[in-house]
């Protein structure tokens, strides 16, 4: 459970700018750093908390390493967790946020997982566009329009005390990857480290053979949950000859992580494709429900699967062109419905500003 609320509360009109950013050049796209991920910008945001005085005062530093001892609660007993999200540059210049506080809310439900510190999400989100707003015009310019930046909030123990405990010091940080993005074409319920962690093997694995991710089953009956870090969703044609979209339901089990992306292509997918003004071809009825892999090679083996996509933050929309199960391969094939273009066109025209949308926060600039 979350640690509780004792002490000073997450502040963010406390935040101190002490130091003068670092002035580090804008990588090219091609450059070693861009391919590597290994870069942010030139600052970033740091607040500690502990158990006795609660949160202090955030503070704006200079990019750079983090002190933790070797015994570190985030060390020995993984409590650390983290959210991916991204800050877009419209076409019309201004800076958005996509459902943030969906964002800031599952950092906290994360946090309850592993006994670190309660906050309020709305106080994290503050800190997120102030960074942002310091940060986005030097790396994500005026005149370099439909770009992203990956912003990556993340919450450690800092406790350096070896016992098994909940951990009576953390460490808050955000900070904004230096890769200035063009958009493309236009393990658990909780994103804590150690669910990542134990699927990296598998990772590897997959991309020595040739794949670009795992295909995540589960139980006797191998239901598809995720591909990689990112939800799946499968559209396929019923017996009837009627479409339909489904994607893993998010149950007691917590197998499905929540995802912003799977939230926004549900709710995004039901307005536009299962409805009756919906055109021949294009409506189809969206299902949360259980499915499994075997029935995705029926559908295929008789000529009733349409498409198959992963959706997140990092990637966006991906389709699948074809899946590798015990040797057999589905095939799958790319682009043979709109739908997954019109879902793609619908999402940028609300990030980058072609369309009004309670779903993107605007950014102020310094």
């Amino acid at each position: 459970m979350t640690t509780g609320s004792l002490g000073a509360e997450l502040d963010a009109s406390k935040l101190e700018v002490t130091s003068a950013p670092t002035s580090k050049p804008v990588p090219n796209h091609d450059s070693p750093e861009v391919a590597a991920l290994k870069d942010g910008t030139d600052r970033m945001i740091i607040v500690s908390w502990t158990s006795q005085l609660g949160w202090g005062d955030p503070r704006v530093v200079p990019y750079g390493p983090i002190s933790l001892m070797p015994t570190s609660s985030a060390l020995q007993y993984a409590t650390q967790c983290f959210e991916g999200m991204k800050v877009f540059r419209g076409y019309d210049g201004r800076l958005r946020l996509f459902r943030p506080l969906f964002n800031c809310e599952r950092l906290r439900n994360s946090a309850s997982r592993i006994a670190l510190p309660n906050f309020d999400p709305k106080e994290l989100l503050k800190l997120i566009q102030k960074l942002c707003s310091l940060e986005a015009p030097k790396w994500l310019p005026k005149d370099n329009p439909g770009a992203a930046l990956y912003i990556r909030p993340t919450l450690i123990g800092s406790d350096s005390s070896l016992g098994f405990k909940a951990p009576d010091e953390a460490q808050l940080y955000i900070f904004i990857e230096s890769v200035v993005r063009a958009w493309p074409g236009g393990t658990g319920a909780a994103k804590v480290g150690g669910n990542y962690a134990a699927a990296l093997s598998k990772h590897v694995q997959a991309k020595q053979r040739g794949f670009d991710q795992v295909l995540w089953l589960y139980g006797q009956d191998r239901q598809i949950t995720e591909a990689g870090a990112a939800n799946i969703f499968v559209m396929w044609k019923t017996n009837s000859g009627s479409l339909q979209l489904v994607t893993s339901p998010l149950d007691g089990n917590n197998l499905i992580l929540a995802g912003n992306t799977r939230r926004s292509i549900i709710e995004l997918s039901r307005a536009i494709f299962d409805n009756e003004d919906a055109g021949d071809g294009i409506r189809c009825e969206v299902l949360e429900k259980k499915f499994t892999v075997t029935e995705v090679e029926e559908a295929a083996c008789q000529d009733r699967l349409v498409c198959a996509f992963s959706v997140g933050t990092a990637y966006w929309i991906q389709e699948i062109a074809e899946i590798n199960i015990d040797g057999r391969v589905i095939k799958i094939g790319l682009g043979k419905t709109p739908h997954v273009a019109l879902l793609r066109s619908r999402m940028s025209d609300i990030m980058f500003g072609n369309r009004e949308s309670q779903w993107a926060d605007i950014v102020s600039e310094e």
